[in-house]
C-alpha cells in the first residue's frame, strides 16, 4: 500500500532495479539524500530603517496616545475656564443685592431728605441728601448717585465739599508686590481669559463730565418708577454693577438713586475658581501624561519588539521570536491583545520553521526517489550500449520504458503534492455531501471491483445529515484512493465495506459533531508496528506479484494532509476479523 508523510526518518522500503529487470530491495538513509538536496542558505537581508529602534518620545504611536488623551482631558477645562455660568450666577446675586440695598436707603432718603413747600409740594433737600448719602454708605464700597426729578444730578457719594470746592475721591489700586514673573504670568492670564468668547459681551461704563439720568437707561426707568440694574465693563475691563430705585414719599416720585459698586469680589471668585480648576488639571495633566506614557511603553515597546523579531525571521536570522531562552519574554503570556499578536507570531513562527523543514525534507525525498529510477536508466542505458544480443538490447528497453513511465508517475504525483497546499489555502470551501459522493465512488469503482472477484457495499445512514464543509473534489481523491489500495489488497471474492454515520461521540470535548467515514477490506492486514508509517511520504507496502513502480508512494500522504486540511483525522487499524480499516473523521456542517 502506498504511503507517504513528513516524517524524515531513515526512507522506507525502496527499489532499485537490476539490469536484468528484478526488483532489489534496498534501504537508503534518508540523511544522506537531505545533504545532497539541501536548499541553499536564505539571503539575509538588513531591517528597513523605518523599523529601527527610536526613543519613546519620538514613537509615533506615543505620541497619538497622547495628544489624544490631553485632548480629552483639555476640552473640558477650556470650558470650565469660561465659567460663564457661574459669573453669571454672582452677578444675579450681586445685583439683587444692590438693590435691595439701594431700595433700602431710597427709604432712607424719602424719609429724611424731603421737604414740604407752602404750596403743598414736595422737593428734594440737596444739602441733607448729600449728607444722608456719605451717612448710608459709610464705610462701604459703594458709590451712590442721586438725581432729581429733571434729572439733573443732586449729589454723588465720591464727591466731596472742601475748601476750594468740590473734591472728588477715587479708590487707588493696591501697590504691586510680590514676584515680577509671577505678575507677568498672571497679566498673560488675564489677556487669555478676556479673550476667551463672550469676555467683551458687556456694555462700556463711561462718565460724562456732567452727569445726567439720560447717560443711564436704568435711572430714566427709576424717574418712571420702576427698579432695575445694569452690568457693564470700564476702560480697564473691570466690571461695573449698577442697580437704580425712585426714591419716592407718598408714592410721589422725587428722584433716582443710583447704587453702583465694582466687581472686583466676582472676577476674584471667578479667578479663585479658575486657579482651582487649573491646579486641579496640572495634576490631572500630570497624571494623564504619566499613565498615556505608561500605556504607550506597554503598547509600542511590545509592538516595536515584535517587529523587530518579524525582521530577523524575514532577514534569515534564525526563529525571530527565540532568544537563548524562548520566545521575547513575557509577551505571550499577557493576558491581552499584544500576548494574542505573540502567540499568534509565535505559532505563525512555528507553523514557518515546520513548512521549512517540511519542505527541506521533502526535497531531500524527493531527489532520493528520483535517483533510483534515474541510476536504473543510467544503468540500462549504459549496458545496452555494449550489448550486440537484440534479446538482451529488448530487456534493457523495456526497463528503460518501465522506469521511464516511473519517473512519469511520481513526477506527477510529487506536483500534485506541491500544489496542494496552495490550491487547499486559496479555495472556497464549500458543503460536501459525504453520502452522496461515497455512492458515487463506490457505483464507478464496482466494475473494477468486479473484474478482480471484490464486492463493494455502502451502509450509510440515511437519517444523518453527513454533509462537511470543504472542496468536494479533494475529498473524493482521498476516497478514491483508499477504495484503489483496498482493490488491490483484496483477494477474489473478498468484500469492501464503505461506511459513513454522524458521531457525537466527541460533542462534549470539541462542541461539534463529526462525519466518520470507514472503509474495511478482506486483504492481509498491516503490519501492526507501521499503522501510522503507512502514512509517510514513499512508503511502499504493495501486494504480491504488483508490478514495482506502479505506484509512487504519495497517495495515503497527500490523503492525509488533505483530511487534516480540513480539520480532520485519517488512521488505519487492522480487523479483529482479518483485513485493514481506514478511518476518516471530519468536521460536520
Amino acid at each position: 500500500m502506498s504511503v507517504e508523510s513528513s516524517d524524515t526518518g531513515f526512507a522506507k522500503t525502496v527499489f532499485g532495479r537490476r539490469a536484468g529487470g528484478e526488483a532489489a530491495p534496498t534501504v537508503a538513509p534518508r540523511d544522506a539524500a537531505r545533504s545532497r538536496g539541501r536548499a541553499a542558505e536564505p539571503r539575509r537581508e538588513t531591517v528597513p530603517a523605518g523599523r529601527r529602534r527610536r526613543p519613546a518620545w519620538r514613537s509615533p504611536l506615543t505620541r497619538r496616545i497622547l495628544a489624544l488623551n490631553m485632548l480629552v482631558l483639555l476640552i473640558p477645562v477650556l470650558g470650565l475656564l469660561h465659567l460663564d455660568q457661574y459669573r453669571q450666577t454672582l452677578v444675579d446675586s450681586e445685583l439683587k443685592a444692590l438693590q435691595v440695598q439701594a431700595e433700602t436707603f431710597a427709604l432712607a432718603l424719602g424719609s429724611t431728605a424731603v421737604q414740604d413747600t407752602g404750596s403743598g409740594e414736595q422737593v428734594l433737600l440737596e444739602d441733607m441728601t448729600r449728607q444722608t448719602v456719605r451717612l448710608l454708605l459709610s464705610g462701604t464700597a459703594l458709590r451712590a448717585r442721586v438725581f432729581d426729578r429733571a434729572g439733573a444730578l443732586t449729589a454723588d457719594s465720591f464727591l466731596l465739599m472742601g475748601p476750594g470746592g468740590q473734591v472728588k475721591v477715587m479708590e487707588l489700586p493696591p501697590p504691586e508686590t510680590g514676584n515680577p514673573l509671577v505678575r507677568w504670568i498672571g497679566e498673560v492670564y488675564d489677556a487669555v481669559v478676556n479673550g476667551l468668547p463672550g469676555a467683551h459681551g458687556l456694555p462700556r461704563y463711561r462718565e460724562a463730565p456732567n452727569q445726567t439720568a439720560a447717560d443711564y437707561g436704568e435711572v430714566e426707568r427709576a424717574l418712571a418708577g420702576e427698579s432695575g440694574g445694569r452690568v457693564r465693563v470700564d476702560g480697564d475691563g473691570r466690571m461695573v454693577l449698577s442697580a437704580a430705585v425712585p426714591v419716592q414719599r407718598y408714592r410721589q416720585v422725587m428722584g433716582a438713586l443710583m447704587l453702583t459698586k465694582d466687581g472686583t469680589g466676582i472676577e476674584q471668585a471667578v479667578r479663585d475658581r479658575r486657579h482651582d480648576i487649573l491646579l486641579v488639571f496640572g495634576v490631572a495633566l500630570a497624571v494623564t501624561v504619566l499613565l498615556s506614557l505608561y500605556l504607550a511603553r506597554t503598547i509600542a515597546l511590545p509592538i516595536r519588539r515584535l517587529a523587530e523579531s518579524a525582521d530577523r525571521i524575514r532577514g534569515g536570522a534564525g526563529s525571530g521570536l527565540r532568544g537563548p531562552s524562548g520566545f521575547v519574554p513575557g509577551l505571550t503570556r499577557r493576558h491581552d491583545e499584544i500576548g494574542d499578536l505573540a502567540q499568534a507570531l509565535q505559532a505563525m513562527t512555528d507553523a514557518l520553521n515546520a513548512r521549512m523543514q517540511a519542505i527541506e525534507g521533502f526535497a531531500a525525498d524527493v531527489a532520493h526517489e528520483i535517483k533510483n529510477p534515474l541510476t536504473s536508466l543510467r544503468s540500462a542505458v549504459e549496458t545496452a550500449a555494449r550489448l550486440d544480443d537484440p534479446e538482451q538490447q529488448k530487456k534493457l528497453m523495456a526497463i528503460i520504458v518501465d522506469d521511464v513511465q516511473r519517473l512519469d508517475r511520481l513526477i506527477s504525483d510529487i506536483s500534485d503534492a506541491s500544489r496542494l497546499d496552495a490550491e487547499l489555502a486559496r479555495a472556497d470551501a464549500e458543503d460536501v455531501d459525504v453520502a452522496r459522493l461515497l455512492e458515487t465512488l463506490a457505483e464507478v469503482y464496482r466494475a473494477v471491483a468486479e473484474q478482480r472477484g471484490v464486492a463493494i457495499e455502502t451502509e450509510v445512514d440515511e437519517r444523518a445529515r453527513l454533509t462537511v464543509q470543504g472542496l468536494e473534489g479533494r475529498l473524493g481523491q482521498v476516497f478514491r484512493n483508499l477504495l484503489t489500495n483496498a482493490i488491490s489488497f483484496s483477494p477474489p471474492g473478498g468484500r469492501i465495506a464503505l461506511q459513513a454515520w454522524r458521531d457525537t461521540r466527541w460533542r462534549a470535548e470539541s462542541g461539534r459533531d463529526w462525519v466518520a467515514i470507514a472503509l474495511s477490506d478482506a486483504g492481509p492486514g498491516l503490519p501492526p508496528d507501521k499503522l501510522d508509517a503507512i502514512f509517510d511520504r514513499f512508503y511502499s507496502e504493495r501486494p504480491e506479484g504488483e508490478k514495482f513502480g506502479t505506484h509512487s508512494g504519495l497517495g495515503l500522504s497527500i490523503s492525509k494532509q488533505i483530511v487534516e486540511a480540513h480539520g480532520g483525522v485519517i488512521y488505519a487499524e487492522n480487523r479483529p476479523e482479518g483485513g485493514a480499516r481506514f478511518v476518516v473523521r471530519l468536521p460536520a456542517s
